[in-house]
């Protein structure tokens, strides 16, 4: 990949700022750079044509083919207010650091593939695929192979480097960009109204915009409203382990800067799926230290048409967390359930069947399991019949939307 200097916004996405925010940092680090280049006696033309963009590539492929539109829009006008007549900016895509899993590392393969067809669609010149266990350690032959072959499969297969600019024209997508290009350049025009951007990084506004970014992306995460398949939303607790040539060292989190260097608030790259990967990490460590990992007893109550909905919901729910799911019996007889429960091992219970059936039978099972000493869940809003199942020994409600985070992380200490 040509290009002396980089104007990389990698580490903005990383540290879970928008594509906004990672389209005026490029902006700003590549006109730092024509400036800086022109005070050192060359000519803007030379200039930036010594200049490369390198943004991060996810796996929402709408925003991505945007973003990277965006930028090569935004830089011809950066390029005319310079009095240079645009000329094609070159564009590097990384595959994103913040979308990649620890966990189920094998969806990061389909995450992948997403991010390279929104970057080859969306424009970039080349584009560098993460191996699927990046996340893990350092990749082995197989992982790196892999990590090439996914764009060589796309090229080949999808011929998408046939079509030039295959987006241009759909309604939709030049929304978007419309709407992002607007958006960037406004945080562009923030950042250089503070100085350009080593001072705006100086000040420390820039950081503290994208740290707030960054905590409302961590809530959707932690209440499961943004979905990242094999951490919180269809884990495989039964994983078996991938092979790295070297794990991943996490005590290493930043270098000393070198004397006399500028020194401003770090932009701290963190990915996603780490606050539900230290939760299995610790069930990871009960297991190696128990030979079981915790448990929870999944009362079903009714048909199995009634309570398998919510029993398939409050065992992906629970796993994300490092809590093995045990399913009960079918039935409703107060006895069985607490009979199926002893022997289960399992520290927590959780009700699942329909509204109908919880007001019906829910109160005494609750009851009895209570009785058995279980900490008990229901997988469910109450509703109106809150107060009577707390009453009976309900603890905690599971549900679409709740703190799913918290939730598992109160169930790990419940079951071990």
């Amino acid at each position: 990949m040509g290009g002396t200097v980089a104007a990389d916004a990698r580490v903005v996405h990383a540290a879970g700022g928008t594509e906004a925010q990672e389209l005026g940092y490029a902006l700003a680090a590549g006109l730092a750079y024509l400036r800086a280049l022109a005070d050192a006696g060359l000519d803007l033309d030379a200039a930036r044509k010594m200049l490369v963009f390198r943004l991060a590539a996810d796996a929402d492929e709408f925003a991505g083919v945007a973003k990277f539109r965006a930028l090569r829009a935004l830089w011809a006008r950066v390029e005319e207010s310079c009095g240079l007549a645009p000329a094609p900016a070159l564009v590097h895509a990384e595959t994103a650091w913040r979308m990649m899993t620890a966990n189920d590392p094998w969806n990061n393969l389909l995450r992948a593939t997403i991010a390279v067809f929104s970057a080859a669609v969306g424009g970039a010149d080349a584009i560098t695929t993460l191996p699927f266990t990046q996340a893990l350690g350092a990749p082995n032959a197989f992982a790196r192979r892999l990590a090439r072959d996914t764009q060589l499969v796309l090229q080949d297969e999808s011929y998408l480097h046939i079509v030039d600019d295959p987006a241009g024209g759909a309604g939709g997508f030049e929304a978007l960009t419309e709407g992002l290009c607007e958006r960037a350049w406004s945080e562009f025009q923030a950042i250089e109204a503070e100085g350009g951007l080593a001072k705006a990084l100086e000040v420390g506004r820039f950081h503290a915009k994208v740290a707030e970014t960054a905590g409302e992306r961590a809530k959707n995460v932690a209440r499961g409203k943004d979905k990242i398949t094999g951490s919180n939303e269809f884990p495989d607790i039964g994983e078996a382990a991938l092979d790295v040539l070297a794990p991943f060292d996490t005590r290493i989190a930043e270098v000393e800067a070198p004397q006399g260097a500028h020194k401003s608030p770090m932009l701290a790259p963190k990915r996603l799926s780490e606050p539900f990967e230290a939760l299995r990490a610790r069930s990871d460590a009960h297991l190696a230290a128990s030979g079981a990992r915790p448990r929870v007893f999944l009362a079903n109550l009714g048909s199995v048409a009634t309570f398998t909905p919510r029993a398939n919901f409050a065992k992906n729910f629970f796993e994300a967390g490092g809590v093995e799911a045990a399913f009960g019996p079918q039935t409703e007889n107060s006895t069985e359930i607490v009979a199926a429960f002893r022997e289960s091992g399992a520290k927590l219970a959780c009700l699942c069947s329909s509204d109908q059936i919880y007001c019906d039978a829910a109160i005494p099972v609750a009851i009895a399991l209570k009785g058995a000493g279980a900490t008990l869940y229901l997988a469910g809003r109450p509703g109106e019949m809150e107060e009577d199942l707390r009453k009976a020994g309900v603890a905690r409600f599971i549900f679409a939307g709740c703190d799913m985070h918290d939730m598992l992380r109160r169930a790990l200490e419940e079951a071990t």
